[in-house]
């Protein structure tokens, strides 16, 4: 049984995704490590905490003046310390006592990746409780199921959007795992050996920060739980990727069984004014595409050299906030998709009985058989007809089945024609839904 209760995220302390991912909002974070590292070093005794107060009371900093002096030093961290230092005075020198960059970096990252993932599964949420409605709402709407683009057997629209439903429950249940996997730091100085930071300021200061210590980094926090990361927002987007794909071949023109909410004033083409294209539905497959990619940039990482380099970085620079962003849009359009989407029941009704209903060619050939025809002779006798009726206009597969003397000879009018009651393939699919509490 999948889980109902939806997962909880106190809105008013989330900023917006994109100020997440800003230079402001990461030298925050640093800011926020080295203030929590400072007041563990005083709770251990390591500095007056006459100095933290003051450190507390003084520390800021300025993106703009950050800039103007990395293009100096050539060192971003070294560039933040010294303008906080700008502020501070002289308690600034117990600042960054025993740490390297890495320790601000790393857990400073941590910081922006949990953030981000609370909006996402804030986000995931809303998608949740928007295809549950519409799965209650088309429960019984019944339409032709499909394999390899081909007609197969009656379903409901409903039954498919089930199937997107569970989909995207297990996406939640990934990502709250990862949500934990993720919220790691690392104070423990250069290449990870604690030789001048005591293991016990990381516990502290990671507690205030509301991550756990990793429990055996280098200089860096591994880069496999960062690719954990990326890979998991794009399984997420390649759930939404599949949905998008389905949407857009069930609005084609000759299908046309749903539709993207197409605005009064909308306009599908510059040159066809008859054009309602899915376009929502075929943005959120390109952005699929790159969060995606982006899940390859993330593995290249995993392989640093020794204790670390810094070629990982310059590629989580693009890949986290894009992935990030991207993600937490396409769970915007795709839950405004599912909410506004326009379903067409008459065409879903229509497209089921093409050819004369053909697609309930297996319930005639399995009642053939429990009436005692060899299988082989029945397949045969129900192809034959299929295949007549197929690709032709005035194509009726049940009134050729109905005047075959074969099938006559050995079923009644009454037994035909359950064969073409698309409720017996419907019969079982509660069992579905009470899975999913729908």
């Amino acid at each position: 049984m999948y889980p109902a209760t939806p997962i909880v995220i106190e809105r008013y302390t989330l900023p917006e995704m994109g100020e997440i991912w800003t230079d402001k909002y990461k030298l925050e974070t640093w800011l926020q490590v080295e203030v929590a590292v400072c007041e563990a070093q005083a709770e251990l005794g390591y500095i007056p905490s006459e100095a933290v107060d003051e450190i507390k009371a003084k520390a800021d900093f300025d993106p703009q003046r950050v800039l103007e002096i990395e293009a100096e030093v050539r060192h971003d961290v070294i560039a933040f310390l010294t303008n906080v230092n700008e502020y501070v005075g002289d308690a600034g020198r117990y600042i960054h006592l025993g740490l390297t960059s890495s320790d601000v970096l790393d857990t400073g990252i941590a910081l922006q990746m949990v953030v981000s993932l609370n909006l996402i599964l804030e986000r995931l949420e809303e998608l949740i409780q928007a295809i549950r409605y519409q799965a209650q709402q088309h429960r019984n709407t019944i339409m032709v199921g499909r394999s390899h683009g081909i007609h197969a057997e009656p379903i409901t629209f409903g039954f498919k959007l089930a199937g997107w439903l569970a989909e995207v429950l297990r996406n939640r249940d990934r990502l709250v795992r990862l949500r934990k996997e993720i919220a790691v730091g690392k104070i423990s100085g250069a290449v990870g050996t604690y030789a001048n930071v005591d293991p016990q300021i990381e516990a502290i200061a990671c507690q205030k920060l509301g991550l756990e210590p990793d429990c055996a980094s280098t200089q860096v926090i591994s880069r496999d739980r960062h690719a954990d990361y990326v890979q998991q927002l794009a399984l997420l987007t390649a759930s939404i990727e599949r949905f998008a794909v389905e949407i857009r071949n069930l609005q084609r023109t000759d299908v046309l069984e749903v539709e993207e909410f197409f605005s009064k004033k909308q306009k599908g083409s510059s040159a066809m004014p008859h054009k309602r294209n899915p376009i929502r539905s075929e943005r959120l497959t390109g952005m699929a595409r790159i969060v995606r990619g982006n899940a390859v940039a993330a593995l290249e990482n995993v392989a640093l050299w020794h204790e670390r380099d810094i070629s990982h970085s310059s590629v989580e620079r693009v890949i986290l906030p894009d992935s990030c962003i991207l993600t937490h849009f396409m769970l915007k359009e795709i839950t405004g998709l599912v909410k506004n989407l326009l379903v067409y029941p008459e065409n879903m009704k229509r497209n089921m009985n093409v050819y004369g209903g053909v697609i309930f060619s297996q319930r005639v050939l399995l009642t053939l058989v429990e009436k005692g025809m060899n299988r082989e002779e029945a397949y045969s006798v129900v192809q034959g007809c299929a295949m007549t009726a197929w690709n032709k206009t005035d194509g009726d597969f049940r009134k050729l089945i109905s005047q075959d003397e074969t099938v006559t000879k050995t079923l009644s009018s009454e037994e035909i024609d359950a064969c073409f009651d698309p409720n017996h393939h419907l019969k079982n699919l509660d069992e579905v839904y009470q899975r999913l509490g729908i």
